[in-house]
């Protein structure tokens, strides 16, 4: 799995002086559009522009329809070449797309958030969402490579990086205490993000080189995201509730997970209250109550790592050390929640 960290006005040239594309497409929603294709459209040769809207809630069949379209209209042959340039979505989707036409065509993600660059972009998981299922529909496909340059970092909005962060947070519970020691002793604001994405992007890289369709090992990058990720769709389908970003929903969930892991004595208390004073402190709370907690619960029973109707997790068993394919009960999951609603 390549993946490249420097600047994008050296690694994009290089990659692609070493091909020969019959044609290249970019793809950028309205905020990459503008704050970072003009940092990549003087590296590039001729190429389609495809913008789509940005936000969870277009990471679904009907955008990729557009982009297929598009990449049909222009007669993007099989030596094509798609630039994802964007956050999680765009990469999730457009890697999709692009594994998908005429049964798959090369592409490289640019990743411009730290979500993106510390997770998202690395590990070939592709995939959109589907009748309010979070990443229901997707495939397996590496990109030909990961481009990523800490300078987008200064074009986010402050809640994009907090967002992020959730990622960085969980990569150092379950592989490096050390490093989960290290970030939990400064305010967000003191952190240095160019160490951590090199960090993260090593721990994805050992994990996923050791089992790239999540079959075993790779299950321990979702903790946090079993929750996480219910209380995250939960969120994104109810009107009467305010959008959440995918950290904060991970953030919960590692704290609600996190205390599953302490009352079933995988863990001890103090790193539970680190866990808990330290994303909290990042954070906040995810306001909801517990007239929320059946349907988010009902949300777990599509979890991908689930298994013959058993909704399985992956948990810490020590600082910097995690389980996976745990079985776990609708009560534990709710005395969990509840308690995470009453602190």
């Amino acid at each position: 799995m390549s993946v490249e960290i420097g600047s994008i006005a050296q690694m994009l040239p290089a990659y692609l002086d070493q091909k020969d594309y019959s044609k290249i497409t970019v793809v950028v929603d309205e905020n990459t559009g503008k704050h970072c294709y003009p940092k990549v459209k003087e590296y590039l040769p001729e190429h389609r522009l495809i913008e789509i809207k940005s936000g969870e809630e277009e990471k679904n069949l009907v955008t990729c329809q557009k982009i297929w379209q598009v990449m049909t209209d222009e007669e993007l042959d099989r030596h094509s070449l798609m630039i994802d340039l964007g956050g999680g979505v765009i990469g999730d989707m457009g890697g999709f797309c692009a594994a998908t036409y005429k049964r798959g065509i090369d592409f490289i993600q640019i990743p411009t958030t730290l979500l993106a660059q510390v997770d998202a972009s690395v590990g070939g998981k592709l995939g959109i969402d589907f009748n309010g299922f979070k990443n229901h529909i997707g495939v397996f496909q590496l990109p030909k490579t990961v481009l990523i340059d800490a300078d987008f970092l200064t074009t986010l909005p402050f809640e994009e990086l907090r967002s992020g962060f959730a990622e960085v947070a969980k990569h150092c519970l379950i592989q490096d205490g050390d490093k989960w020691d290290e970030i939990r002793r400064k305010d967000f604001e003191d952190q240095d993000f160019k160490d951590l994405i090199a960090h993260s992007v090593e721990i994805k890289k050992q994990v996923v080189a050791n089992d790239p369709t999540e079959k075993g090992l790779r299950k321990i990058l979702n903790f946090g995201h079993t929750l996480g990720h219910a209380i995250e769709t939960y969120f994104l389908e109810s009107p009467d509730k305010e959008r959440i970003l995918h950290g904060e929903a991970i953030a919960a969930g590692m704290i609600c997970e996190a205390s599953i892991s302490l009352e079933r004595g995988l863990i001890d208390e103090s790193l539970y209250l680190e866990i808990e004073e330290f994303l909290f402190s990042v954070y906040g709370k995810v306001e909801f109550t517990e007239k929320d907690l059946q349907p988010i619960l009902d949300h777990t029973l599509q979890d991908k790592k689930n298994k013959g109707g058993q909704v399985r997790f992956s948990l810490l068993d020590g600082k910097g050390s995690c389980g996976f394919d745990i079985v776990c009960s609708e009560e534990e999951m709710r005395r969990a929640l509840t308690e995470y609603i009453g602190e």
